[in-house]
């Protein structure tokens, strides 16, 4: 990443990816006065609610794009979460003691959080989101990249003086690129739905930790709340009522079928690239480093790239030498990956099913240890990205 070409690129920066990380990204670049287009594939948003975890580094970084107070305005906001075994409480962990800003977890569904970013570029600049768009080719040159960008009326080529890949987990600019990337499958999968929430736990995170596994209940706006319990085995999801019957056996909580406003079932699968430079590129969010979901902390962890990233970009462009700060930038990136990567890990071992007397005697420790003012500290703080 170094300064511009002699001939002058149409563009800055180029972000690939119209999701909350590269929305997020363009909205840094268009305050600072660069020329950005987001090239996004998709015509339009996912109704598909995805991420709804965002967590006070999260909210930190989102009060630079001018959009924090909006979104904690309408999300929940989750001061407290409690795990529970066969009906009783085993701990509760407190989070409006980590951040005096942002003293709680926000949920709020990803579409929601997309569209609100989505406004806000526009704002900035009408023309900055193209959709549709599919980068089909990418090529760098001594002082720009070329994308081939494949559009609803014609192909074009775009050059720009940087490219933001900010494609997602399957990053096609990844592919493109044939930048090698670390990853597995982990042996853990889930089911999860979004229903009208009559527990009567209102802005309460709770955790069941039964002996069949976990099951994970979390308030969203609207009266709502998301289910996730975890399976042995990626299971086909015929209708809302197999999720339902599976929390009821597990929990003895009672759910109507009937409200169910979103279902699916998934696998865990993690990875990362061992640079997140490649030359004039730089790839943020799940196309450097994919997280398990488990914990909620990838489209935080996304934002907080974007947010150490875009000061070095400014400076690349203006010709300052930013080698020791790129060096310094993914060292700190990939470590607060490696953290959140190793936070998910212990969720899902938590999650995992046990003999029932194993189990039980698992979590009096754990509540024992939680019972310590310091140990219940340093959970949340881990829990809030901290």
């Amino acid at each position: 990443m170094r300064g511009s070409s002699p001939a002058e690129p149409d563009l800055d920066v180029a972000v690939v990816g119209g999701g909350p990380v590269g929305l997020y990204t363009a909205i840094l670049l268009l305050r600072r006065g660069l020329r950005v287009r987001v090239f996004e594939q998709r015509t339009g948003r996912s109704a598909h609610s995805r991420a709804i975890g965002i967590h006070p580094p999260g909210l930190r970084a989102l009060a630079a794009a001018g959009v924090a107070d909006r979104l904690s305005g309408e999300g929940m906001r989750i001061r407290r979460g409690q795990a529970r075994f066969g009906g009783s409480l085993v701990a509760e962990v407190r989070f409006d003691s980590a951040d005096p800003k942002y003293p709680f977890v926000l949920t709020l569904p990803q579409v929601r959080t997309e569209q609100v970013l989505e406004e806000r570029l526009a704002a900035l600049d009408a023309s900055a989101l193209v959709r549709g768009a599919a980068v089909t080719g990418v090529r760098q040159g001594p002082g720009s990249v070329t994308l081939d960008v494949a559009g609803p009326a014609s192909d074009a080529s775009v050059t720009a003086r940087l490219l933001v890949a900010a494609d997602g987990a399957r990053s096609g600019v990844r592919g493109l690129l044939a930048v090698p990337r670390t990853g597995e499958r982990v042996l853990d999968s889930y089911l999860m739905g979004d229903f009208a929430d009559d527990t009567g736990d209102g802005p309460l995170g709770v955790l069941y930790l039964e002996p069949d596994g976990i099951v994970e209940s979390f308030p969203l706006p609207g009266g709502t709340r998301r289910w996730v319990a975890h399976t042995g085995a990626l299971r086909p999801l015929d209708d809302a009522a197999d999720l339902v019957r599976e929390i009821r056996r597990r929990t003895g909580v009672k759910i109507d079928p009937d409200s169910n406003t979103m279902l699916s079932a998934f696998t865990v699968r993690t990875g990362r690239v061992r640079r997140m430079v490649h030359g004039r590129v730089l790839f943020l969010g799940d196309a450097a480093h994919e997280v398990s979901p488990i914990g909620g902390q990838g489209m935080t962890l996304g934002w907080m790239d974007a947010a150490a990233a875009v000061p070095l970009i400014v400076r690349s462009l203006r010709g300052d030498d930013v080698g020791a700060s790129l060096l310094r930038f993914q060292r700190r990136r990939r470590r607060d990956a490696v953290v959140a990567d190793a936070q998910a890990r212990l969720n899902m071992a938590l999650g995992r099913p046990l003999p029932p007397a194993v189990m039980a005697a698992r979590n009096r420790a754990m509540g024992a240890l939680l019972r310590s003012g310091p140990a219940a500290d340093a959970v949340a703080r881990r829990f809030t990205m901290q």
